[in-house]
């Protein structure tokens, strides 16, 4: 990564021999456009329309950048959604969304390196998010780094063995704690 106009990241690859430089809204339009091949293949009928989901904590540049990604991929988005108001409307919709009884949903998002939450109300078939809120620094991959770093002391502690320096042993208890 290296920094573009405005200071803005550039991702530099290398491939073939040959050097390329992208900005972050080409690599995300090249994902969708994968995703919206396989969509078609399974489908079988063209895509054209989509609901693109992003994490709770983007910002406006980031949804934005999101917005200009969809337009390279070729693709006219109806909406973009928080990944917790998307993982409501998935549980509202299997849940009969149309009750008439007000339903309160908290959506507890850990992903490998976020944790988002959001609260939703449903009644009637409608879906309002009350908040959300997000952290970038929170997710799955640190408590497999916290735990490793646990049991590596409980090891130490219970075999007088350091393994904290032996790279291969570490792997092992990454993969362990994972």
């Amino acid at each position: 990564v290296i920094a573009g106009t405005n200071g803005n990241p550039v991702i530099l690859v290398k491939y073939k021999g040959e050097e390329k430089h992208f900005v972050a809204e080409e690599i995300s339009s090249m994902i969708l456009t994968k995703m919206r091949e396989i969509a078609e293949k399974f489908l079988e009928s063209p895509v054209k329309n989509a609901v693109i989901t992003v994490p709770a904590y983007f910002n406006d540049f980031q949804r934005k950048a999101t917005k200009d990604a969809r337009a390279i991929a070729g693709l006219n988005v109806m909406r973009i959604i928080n990944e917790p108001t998307a993982a409501a409307l998935a549980y509202g919709l299997r849940m009969k969304a149309n009750s008439i009884v007000e339903r309160n949903i908290f959506v507890f998002d850990l992903g490998g390196g976020t944790f988002d939450v959001s609260i939703l109300t449903i009644k009637d078939g409608v879906f309002e998010v009350k908040a959300t809120a997000g952290d970038t620094h929170l997710g799955g991959e640190d408590f497999d780094n916290r735990m490793v770093n646990h049991f590596v002391k409980e090891f130490k502690r219970k075999n007088e063995i350091d393994i904290s320096q032996n790279p291969k042993a570490l792997r092992r208890m990454k993969t362990a704690c994972e």
